[in-house]
């Protein structure tokens, strides 16, 4: 497995990638997030791919490790800025308790595989020619990515303002993955960003405000750990 792994890694991360949105493209369309359908989809493919991770016997090296000196990092606390956004206009209480639940748990899921599919695989593997063109790729990648919601029905504007601020909180990540070599910050940000979204209350804070918010946020904080940690 290792072996061919490391000889076809491109194709690995490629395909991988396409196994993800084809997925989560028929699980919306046809199930939604607040299904268990979505939810053991997703799951499964969390299994597998840390599976691969076991197989390939890389845990740390595809980031999951501790972070030393949290000082340096400000203990991570305008991470905690990001996730708040979902809840600055209250609790959106409108969903099934187990609704809720599987919806938590498939975000859960999506946000750990995304993580260790554009941060860990994507960005290892470009990282050993490039480590600047493995950033800018793997943040656009991610991104762009999320274009894929217009397809599940997503209106257009408020889906370019999440590929705006998508691609700045994924630039963010794969900085903090490069600078701290841990995957485990992003993971348990971008999984609570994700399942606090059933509870937010869309306005025009919301629409507007919260997307500038977060570009802001995670581009100063980068910048600032890029300043002041050293690789």
């Amino acid at each position: 497995m290792k072996k061919i792994f490391e000889k076809h890694e491109t194709l690995f991360c490629v395909l991988i990638i396409l196994i993800y949105i084809v997925v989560n493209s028929v699980c919306v369309q046809n199930f939604g997030y607040t299904s268990c359908v979505s939810f053991v989809a997703n799951t499964i493919l969390s299994a597998c791919l840390v599976g691969i991770v076991l197989s390939l016997k890389k845990t740390a090296y595809y980031g999951f490790s501790k972070v030393r000196n949290l000082k340096k990092y400000l203990y991570f606390i305008p991470l905690a800025a990001i996730i708040s956004v979902n809840l600055w206009n209250g609790f959106n209480i409108n969903h099934s308790a187990s609704e809720t639940i599987f919806h938590i748990l498939t975000m859960i899921n999506i946000g750990f595989i995304e993580e260790l599919i554009f941060r860990g695989f994507l960005f290892r593997m470009m990282a050993k020619n490039n480590v600047k063109s493995a950033i800018v790729v793997s943040a656009l990648t991610f991104g762009i990515g999320h274009i894929v919601n217009l397809l599940n029905g997503a209106e257009l504007i408020p889906t370019l303002m999440q590929i705006c601020y998508a691609t700045a909180i994924g630039y963010l990540f794969v900085v903090i993955f490069h600078k701290s070599k841990s995957l485990v910050p992003c993971i348990i940000t971008h999984c609570l960003v994700n399942s606090l979204s059933i509870f937010n209350v869309e306005n025009d804070l919301s629409l507007y405000i919260a997307p500038i918010f977060l570009i802001i946020i995670p581009l100063a904080y980068a910048i600032y750990i890029n300043r002041k940690i050293i690789d």
